[in-house]
């Protein structure tokens, strides 16, 4: 009698436990959105300050794509992808407070990443869109008209993708690809812009699967951590991650599918150079995609939480006033154009401001999966450190290049190394650069701030 109550507590136990995690699997809503961000016509391209003339015809159009997730309609994330050279600030704060007017979307629920391509067209930011380049009046009104049209695309992109919602399941795995290779080779002369086979890479393909309850593949969000620098020409295109994407798409039909960077400051595509090797690169993480899909996923289960802040970074002690005055009379014109910034700084407010808001986000998938996305072009010894630190049960995929990308970020490894990353590349920003050495830690604590606070929220907040 005992004997057979106990099989009768077991066989209940067990049939609770198949319900709860059938429900489970119920909660979950998905919904995708595309949509196509090519320029019209001839407009400045982004990303090398060698270009001297506009965009001359197109390689690849250029997407925007919108993900949205939802748990038993109490929590929500949004992901927006794009393939652009970088997330301006004041465009994701525009993007965020319409996305919460129309659509109810909490700013810390939305997430905006660029797969940072050199083949597209130049942004704007707070003014002039950069100090790379002198530009006319009508080239400066063509990048502005097509950054404040794109900014209403993104919220229709939004709207669309939430309007989407359906009944999903929802997975992770993962997988490898082996082109990306550290560019900061050490040299007598210092650390130079060159393959470093030595030197540290990530080579992890994170894979976000969504299907239909039926099994039919809706969305896949995958992850790498390398510049997308293959291409330096004077076509439009993704370059290899657009390419990864659109084979993706066309070995799945109605899927849709996204790039989201990682931590790849230091990080080149290797070889490069031409057209064929970015199809190429493509290919290969197409491949390492498709390999993720292959083996059972990780089902994610659980409540979705979000959490955003920026914390404050500081910059180094700026160059004097008389310092600037003998840059701006250099023959360099990025020298000259650069101090000449900072000068109309100095005399607009009285100082050079030394401190930058920097935006740091987590997203908790139930136990099962902790997203970590960084603004910047951090180094991959962010991502490297951050998987090291959060393991345990719950996978890490960390990105950069999200919600503000406004030059690089450098470990403090890389900053007292020297070099591109650590510091001269901000002679084409119009921040002062490069930072204190207290960048890493300040980043690292809040992340794990964040995550702590993902992790341990309770279901029903």
């Amino acid at each position: 009698m005992r004997l057979t109550y106990t099989l009768a507590l077991v066989c209940l136990f067990l049939i609770d436990t198949s319900a709860s995690v059938a429900a489970d699997q119920n909660v979950w809503k998905a919904g995708a959105a595309s949509a196509v961000i090519t320029p019209e016509g001839p407009i400045w391209m982004a990303g090398y300050a060698s270009r001297n003339k506009p965009s001359e015809g197109v390689a690849q159009d250029l997407f925007a794509k919108a993900l949205a997730i939802e748990y038993s309609s109490s929590s929500r994330l949004v992901i927006v992808t794009l393939d652009l050279i970088r997330v301006p600030r004041p465009m994701r704060d525009f993007v965020a407070k319409a996305a919460e007017e129309k659509h109810k979307l909490q700013p810390a629920s939305l997430l905006m990443n660029c797969s940072h391509t050199h083949s597209g067209p130049l942004m704007l930011t707070q003014a002039k869109p950069s100090v790379m380049f002198d530009l006319s009046d009508e080239e400066f009104a063509r990048v502005e008209k097509y950054t404040l049209r794109l900014q209403t695309t993104l919220v229709e992109l939004v709207g669309r993708a939430i309007a989407d919602l359906a009944p999903s399941k929802v997975g992770y795995s993962h997988a490898r690809a082996g082109f990306a290779m550290n560019r900061r080779l050490p040299t007598d002369k210092g650390y130079t812009n060159s393959p470093y086979p030595d030197g540290p890479v990530d080579h992890d393909v994170p894979v976000l699967r969504v299907e239909s309850p039926d099994g039919k593949l809706r969305a896949v969000l995958f992850g790498y951590a390398c510049h997308n620098t293959t291409l330096s020409l004077y076509d439009i295109c993704g370059d290899y991650a657009g390419y990864a994407q659109q084979y993706l798409e066309a070995a799945h039909p109605g899927t849709t599918a996204m790039f989201l960077n990682g931590c790849s400051g230091d990080q080149n595509p290797y070889p490069r150079g031409k057209l064929e090797q970015a199809q190429q690169h493509g290919r290969s993480l197409a491949n390492a995609v498709e390999a993720a899909l292959l083996p059972k996923p990780r089902a994610l289960s659980g409540t979705l939480r979000t959490a955003f802040r920026d914390v404050t970074l500081d910059f180094a002690p700026p160059p004097s006033r008389e310092k600037l005055q003998e840059q701006a009379a250099s023959r360099d014109a990025g020298d000259q154009r650069k101090a000449k910034l900072l000068l109309e700084e100095l005399d607009k407010t009285g100082r050079i401001n030394t401190q930058y808001p920097y935006p740091v986000q987590a997203v908790q998938f139930g136990n099962d999966l902790t997203l970590v996305a960084l603004g910047g072009e951090v180094v991959v010894d962010f991502s490297l450190r951050l998987k090291r630190e959060l393991a345990g049960p719950s996978a890490v995929w960390v990105a950069g290049y999200s919600n503000d990308v406004f030059g690089y970020v450098p470990s403090l490894r890389v900053l007292h190394e020297g070099g591109y990353e650590a510091g001269t590349a901000f002679r084409y920003s119009p921040l002062p650069g490069p930072f204190a050495p207290t960048v890493e830690e300040r980043i690292m604590n809040a992340a794990h701030e964040l995550v702590r606070q993902v992790r341990t929220e309770k279901k029903d907040q």
